[in-house]
């Protein structure tokens, strides 16, 4: 052989793809003239230039390597291939199984490699057509995996679970496998049986999953509580983990995204900060960090994170979720370009479509933002993906689609004060509804007393009904125990309203010093000061931004309450 095929592998070992890739042009093109002596030496080759290609991460270049070995695979004579041994089989770079005969160990793997060069690009569809040719007893266990994942990706509930399954038959500590089949709602019960527990033939001791350690048990436990919308049951043990292990930065990440699902955006942006502190090089739920800081109008931080983000890995979906969230106040358009462009890198994340939907509600497109909350919630029932929605449906005049959605939210979330206020928003929308409103906003505040956004929304309730007295006394009330910007900002606008303009005046300016950056507060500030200059504040430069989430209903939710 002109070129040593050896050389070849040496280089792809070493993880030398370039120098791989140039080596596998002379070493294919060598394998052409005499393909008639030894055919089976051209799969070979080509197989291993296509390695070569996919380390590089030239996926189109692999898959036509890879598709032109299965090709001569298939016309290869199977007494050639039986005294053939393929590097394919031997060398540690390849996944091949167990199997029978080299041409049928060959074939398997050819077929795997396509799949992950068509899951590199996106082309999920032809990546499970391929996989699904793999004979199920020839697949191993990262067969099974990758092919669980396009399952699920298709939206194959029944046959992704076979083959989460069958992964955790072989392994209890794939912990991606456990989580999946709780999302699939599978209960814990289930999951722990297919732990592996009957000797085997070479007379190792039995693993009983009753002999699981007892971290394993509770992470099946909390995965399947979080699935089930039982949040605090999942927290809890989630918890109990972390005392286990401590600074577990996968347990710490799991803990954060719950909180910012549920609307605890304090205690999650502590947590996600926690994580920064013990790995600062962390990419995962970095997105929802993002839009916690956003949602905190906390520019230095969020800009921090964006410039770090893009200095670890520039291309994740999670980066451009952030740069989405660091530019929606500035250019809405951009931010929102940024959103797609997350949604292009990874369709299934859902800070992307709930970005994108924020951002249509932001341009008035109700329309669209729907369909974005609807992809989100599809992933993962989430607050902020109904709040969303009833936010679309309100701006679409679609009173009972919003009613219907906030009261599903109560239901997922039924300790959650946050969901009981959305119900009351959909109400107060109505006048004839706004007596509702106020029974589900005390409700909330019975529930969690320092809900800042009912207190909020109560005193907007006083406001509308002409108590603007009933209004102050709330907000001042709670003043006592929270300096917050957003109390200021709403009695600033009670007084103004009731002209005592001086209050209102004092009452703005505490909220800049609290939160120099809050929009809301500059905007009041703006429109005061040109009450106070005798112009009207009114005018059609000025448009002021009132989020009302609400419309009416009917008798179910009270037993609810």
């Amino acid at each position: 052989m002109e070129v040593p095929k050896d050389q070849m592998t040496t280089l792809l070992d070493n993880g030398l793809y370039d120098s791989a890739q140039l080596l596998g042009c002379f070493l294919v093109s060598s394998a052409i003239t005499n393909i008639e002596a030894n055919p089976y030496v051209k799969v070979e080759n080509l197989v291993l230039q296509g390695d070569a290609l996919f380390g590089e991460k030239e996926f189109r270049r692999a898959l036509s390597m890879y598709k032109q070995a299965l090709q001569h695979c298939k016309v290869i004579p199977k007494q050639t291939t039986n005294y053939s041994r393929s590097s394919l089989s031997t060398s540690s770079r390849s996944s091949s199984p167990n199997s029978i005969n080299a041409s049928a160990i060959n074939e398997n793997e050819v077929k795997f490699k396509i799949a992950l060069c068509y899951c590199a690009l996106s082309e999920n569809r032809a990546a499970l057509l391929e996989m699904e040719g793999i004979p199920p007893k020839a697949r191993t266990l990262r067969m099974n995996l990758t092919l669980g994942k396009l399952y699920r990706i298709s939206r194959h509930s029944r046959s992704a679970i076979a083959c989460y399954k069958d992964c955790l038959r072989h392994s209890p500590y794939i912990l991606e496998a456990i989580t999946a089949l709780a999302e699939l709602g599978i209960s814990s019960k289930e999951i722990l049986s297919l732990f592996p527990q009957t000797p085997n033939r070479g007379g190792r001791p039995p693993f009983d999953h009753m002999d699981a350690p007892r971290w394993l048990h509770l992470y099946v436990e909390a995965q399947c509580c979080i699935a089930s919308n039982d949040y605090k049951g999942g927290l809890d043990l989630f918890s109990e983990l972390l005392q286990r292990f401590p600074n577990n930065v996968h347990i710490m990440l799991e803990i954060a995204k719950v909180e910012a699902v549920i609307g605890r955006n304090d205690e999650a942006i502590m947590n996600f900060e926690k994580v920064r502190s013990v790995d600062p090089y962390v990419m995962t739920y970095m997105d929802e960090y993002a839009m916690l800081l956003k949602s905190k109008s906390d520019q230095a931080k969020l800009n921090k994170l964006v410039h770090d983000l893009l200095n670890i890995d520039s291309a994740r979906a999670e980066v451009f979720v952030a740069l989405s969230a660091l530019w929606e106040r500035k250019d809405e358009r951009r931010a929102l370009s940024y959103a797609e462009k997350s949604l292009r890198t990874d369709d299934r994340n859902i800070s992307g479509y709930i970005m994108k939907g924020n951002l249509y509600l932001s341009l008035n497109r109700p329309d669209v933002a729907a369909t974005a909350f609807r992809a989100a919630q599809e992933l993962r029932p989430d607050l902020r993906s109904y709040q969303g929605l009833v936010r679309s449906y309100l701006a679409l005049s679609k009173s009972k689609e919003a009613l219907f959605t906030a009261r599903e939210a109560m239901k997922v979330m039924p300790q959650s004060a946050k969901a009981l206020k959305l119900v009351g928003d959909v109400h107060a929308s109505s006048s004839g509804g706004r007596e509702k409103a106020r029974k589900f906003y005390e409700s909330a505040l019975r529930l969690e007393s320092g809900f800042l956004g009912a207190a909020l929304a109560l005193a907007e309730l006083h406001v509308v009904e002409g108590r603007n007295k009933d209004a102050v006394s709330l907000l001042e009330r709670y003043l006592k125990d929270w300096a917050d910007d957003s109390l200021h900002i709403k009695l600033a606008q009670v007084f103004a309203a009731s002209n005592m303009l001086s209050d209102a005046l004092s009452h703005y300016q505490a909220a800049l010093r609290i939160n120099p950056q809050n929009e809301a507060a500059k905007k009041g500030l703006d429109r005061l000061e040109k009450q106070m200059k005798g112009m009207d504040p009114d005018a059609p430069e000025d448009e002021e931004e009132n989020e009302a989430e609400d419309a009416e209903g009917d008798h179910e939710e009270t037993e609810l309450l």
